[in-house]
């Protein structure tokens, strides 16, 4: 059975689903908001890329862990025998569109500087996330996609605007 077809079964394998768009979501709004965080107390382009690899491999290894738990647990209070393989894929699906799509902010910053590098990293982050929110729609065959890539990027841009604003707000 190929990838997409096993993707498509949604019903039996919604928590791949969940894993991936929460994986993607989520490291696109945090890596961004960290990143221009960090590049706003003007240190070295390389100490900024560094935290950013550091942030991508420990949150997307942690939410890998959160998903597994979750997953396990969940099956536990439902009364159902846990699918450990389950769990375990839908964990690594987890920790792999995490730090991939960690990549996409953190980008900008291995060859561009100052605002510049920050700037591109929001731009890159909200099409990502107009992607995220229009690709799954489309795989899905749900109706609208455009209107689902709208609200991904609302919601998830809203996220990274109160990151940005909480990073100015303490700024030292």
């Amino acid at each position: 059975m190929s990838i997409f077809r096993h993707f498509r079964h949604v019903d039996d394998h919604s928590h791949y689903l969940r894993n991936f768009i929460f994986g993607v979501e989520d490291s696109l709004v945090s890596t961004v908001g960290l990143l221009a965080g960090v590049a706003a107390a003007a240190i070295s382009q390389s100490a900024i890329v560094t935290t950013g690899l550091v942030l991508i491999v420990v949150e997307g290894f942690s939410m890998g862990v959160g998903s597994f738990l979750t997953e396990e647990t969940t099956e536990e209070m439902e009364g159902s025998k846990p699918e450990t393989w389950g769990a375990i894929r839908g964990a690594a699906v987890m920790l792999v569109s995490y730090c991939l799509a960690g990549l996409l902010p953190l980008a900008p910053y291995t060859f561009l500087i100052g605002n510049t590098a920050a700037i591109t990293s929001v731009i890159l982050s909200l099409c990502g996330l107009l992607l995220l929110g229009y690709g799954t729609s489309w795989f899905y065959h749900r109706p609208h996609p455009l209107r689902h890539a709208i609200k991904m990027f609302i919601l998830g841009g809203s996220a990274v605007l109160v990151g940005i604003l909480v990073g100015k707000l303490f700024q030292v």
